[in-house]
């Protein structure tokens, strides 16, 4: 998919800046297009959008179990109201061709309308395609602006791309490598790379081989396996393989269903500071308290399944 003519930096980021604040405007349009839903939907819309960290955990539930339409559902609800952790999951949907059409434009445009969200992920991941010009074209200057704003969250792999930033490939390190292969597309080497790190004890490889058996994407679709590297890397303090591991417990896909390791995982994904983790973990305590009757682990209305 290609654009009709060039376009320099300063019209890139001028054009990008305005996707970003439409991203979420457009979806509201879109939402107005489709059929009137039920009162049964209309309910949990609103409990999505009343609780949106426990709507994107209910999004992130069904995509790994392959349910890519509810989950574009749920993300799609919180898209409307400017959720950047459903806009950077839509992005991820419209990268990859998971429930939707493949659309690089869209992508684009989401993982924008994320990163202004404040979203460190997707900052991350502008930083990446921006700087390897394999799916969006190369801009260097836009690659430092989205990393830096990632490292300055906390992200160190951003931090450490940050500055590599410019050098040639040989130049980076191995993972740095495995991320620009991924990030090209160029999955199955890709997964050949991290397989290797994965060997060597590096967590984050781990869960880069985790994500790819969960969504199919250079291995084997399996989620018994991605289950498995998740908990190495958990196990190893990955906060984001924790967070994950947390979701599997709670759905009963890729491990039998337990709340009790579900919300042990959830706490020390949150412990760590991984913003999804600390917003779920928020919610369910807040729903939990609201409700003891229920019991210690019941789950709220949102994650109903």
């Amino acid at each position: 998919m290609g654009r009709t003519r060039p376009c320099t930096a300063h019209q890139r980021c001028q054009l990008g800046c305005h996707l970003g604040r439409l991203a979420a405007s457009a979806l509201v349009a879109l939402a107005s297009l489709l059929p009137a839903t039920s009162q049964a939907q209309d309910s949990e819309r609103l409990d999505w959008l009343r609780q949106p960290a426990l709507g994107n955990y209910k999004g992130y539930a069904e995509f790994k179990m392959g349910r890519y339409a509810l989950a574009r559902q749920v993300w799609e609800t919180l898209a409307e109201v400017g959720d950047g952790e459903a806009l950077f999951n839509l992005a991820i949907m419209a990268e990859d061709g998971l429930g939707m059409a493949r659309d690089l434009l869209k992508a684009e445009s989401l993982y924008r309308a994320s990163a202004q969200a404040g979203n460190r992920k997707a900052r991350y991941r502008l930083g990446l395609l921006y700087s390897d010009g394999s799916r969006f074209p190369a801009d260097l200057e836009q690659a430092r602006h989205y990393l830096g704003l990632a490292a300055g969250q906390g992200d160190q792999q951003a931090a450490e791309r940050l500055a590599t930033l410019g050098q040639p490939t040989s130049a980076l390190t191995p993972f740095q490598q495995a991320e620009a292969l991924a990030s090209a597309g160029q999955h199955e080497p890709a997964a050949r790379l991290y397989q290797q790190l994965a060997e060597q004890g590096l967590a984050a490889a781990q869960t880069r081989l985790a994500w790819m058996h969960e969504a199919g994407r250079g291995l084997p679709r399996d989620l018994e396996q991605a289950a498995r590297r998740f908990e190495l890397a958990a196990q190893a303090g990955d906060a984001e393989a924790q967070y994950a591991l947390a979701v599997m417990y709670r759905t009963g896909r890729g491990r039998a269903r337990d709340l009790t390791a579900s919300m042990e995982w959830l706490r020390q994904a949150a412990a760590q500071g991984y913003p999804a983790a600390v917003a779920a973990l928020g919610s369910f305590e807040a729903a939990q308290a609201a409700a003891p009757a229920a019991g210690a682990d019941a789950a709220p209305a949102a994650l109903a399944p």
